[in-house]
């Protein structure tokens, strides 16, 4: 995070005698990033947050996540809302849709609240696609809505709890590093620079500890899945591991919403990166919003055919009108994936429509990875197998369904 916060009771020195109201110490929990050197929050706990009690493998929340290549390579249209299924939570009911050794892409439909959980891999961003809730942290609460990104660091303890009257629809990306602003919108110290399409006001953090019935929470002998580079384990801790009373620090979760984020126009069209919102390792995300089109009197709104030479190339659409995939069958919650090694651009007869638009309405969120993105089942499950036809037209395919897909 580029900016220091204090929630709760500190004491003023660091790692300085700070005692319960019955006179014992409250025990420091010191997060940090790239062993000490990196961010990091300090946290203090009303028990020991180191104290285990029981810790078992749980096998069967890897068995859903293997990845096989794209082959033969093809543009793939993924319909997520055929895979919505009932009594599932955000964490263990998350379904791999694709992945490399950088990050993993999964969507979630959740309607009840999760395991506490930790992902002691890498950070974690979720977009929120519908629905409302309550994400519980270590550090806090944080109340999301549809529009909401949400940057969980690494080895932070949280839980996910649906609100309203329909399910959370998430989009998680499972980092195998840190996420945060791109590099080129942050000072040497880490403020957003002018130039950023977003700034520190946009952007919300946990405002108070979590607190039960007036008092800090309290349980005993209390689960909490820990997923790490060996597998998933199961810590059953003697203590709630929210019993936090403050934490101060540079390293905490945060929400921005896409509807925040101001869009970097010009006279011509302009190229993905200006679209950029957050960088990860070997990905970015960037986000599409309404905005005005070109300006120039003789622009093409219209992106222009493209090769991805470095990137695979995925965009989830979450709203409004996507003008350059008219014709493609693209609906809320469709995602695309046009991979490295395909030449791919606006749907037949968009480009001549686009000229004189002014503005467009749509939003969606990209994924740009620079390693080969993998498939999961959960993403041929849902596959429009008619999609990489149709800058062709269906008629001109030549083969019937292709290896490794499922007719659709």
């Amino acid at each position: 995070m580029p900016y220091y916060r204090a929630v709760g009771e500190i004491p003023r020195k660091r790692h300085t005698q700070f005692r319960r109201p019955d006179g014992g110490l409250y025990a420091e929990e010191l997060m940090g990033i790239e062993g000490f050197s990196n961010d990091s929050a300090l946290l203090y706990h009303r028990h020991l947050p180191t104290a285990i009690v029981d810790a078992q493998a749980v096998p069967e929340l890897d068995a859903a996540r293997q990845t096989r290549p794209n082959l033969p390579l093809l543009p793939r249209h993924l319909l997520t809302h055929k895979l919505d299924a009932s009594g599932a939570d955000a964490v263990t009911g998350r379904q791999l849709l694709m992945g490399n050794s950088d990050v993993r892409v999964l969507y979630a439909v959740a309607d009840v609240p999760s395991p506490l959980y930790r992902n002691a891999i890498g950070d974690e961003l979720v977009y929120v696609e519908a629905g409302e809730g309550v994400l519980e942290t270590v550090f806090g609460a944080l109340t999301v809505g549809a529009g909401d990104y949400v940057v969980l660091p690494t080895s932070t303890t949280h839980r996910w709890v649906p609100a309203g009257g329909e399910p959370l629809r998430l989009l998680v990306c499972e980092a195998t590093g840190h996420v945060g602003p791109p590099r080129r919108y942050l000072s040497p110290r880490g403020q957003l620079l002018e130039h950023s399409p977003y700034c520190e006001r946009d952007l919300r953090g946990p405002a108070a500890p979590l607190v039960f019935d007036g008092h800090s929470v309290e349980g005993e002998n209390v689960e909490v899945l820990v997923r790490h580079r060996q597998g998933v384990t199961r810590y059953t801790y003697a203590q709630h591991p929210f019993d936090v009373v403050g934490w101060d620090g540079c390293l905490y979760p945060y929400v921005f919403s896409i509807r925040d984020f101001e869009p970097i126009t010009g006279r011509l069209h302009q190229p993905p990166p200006v679209h950029q919102t957050f960088e990860g390792p070997g990905f970015v995300i960037c986000s599409f919003v309404p905005r005005l089109f070109d300006y120039h009197p003789e622009s093409i709104p219209a992106p222009y055919n493209h090769s991805n030479v470095d990137s695979d190339e995925m965009i989830f659409y979450v709203g409004g009108d996507f003008m350059s995939r008219k014709g493609a069958g693209i609906e809320m919650g469709s995602i695309t994936v046009h991979p490295s090694g395909f030449t791919h651009g606006p749907q037949p007869g968009s480009v001549e429509a686009s000229i004189g638009a002014v503005r467009t309405e749509e939003y969606a969120v990209m994924v740009d990875t620079f390693r080969p993105l993998d498939l999961a089942d959960a993403a041929f499950a849902c596959e429009d197998t008619d999609y990489p036809w149709t800058w062709a037209g269906a008629a001109a395919r030549l083969t019937g369904p292709a290896e490794g897909t499922t007719a659709g």
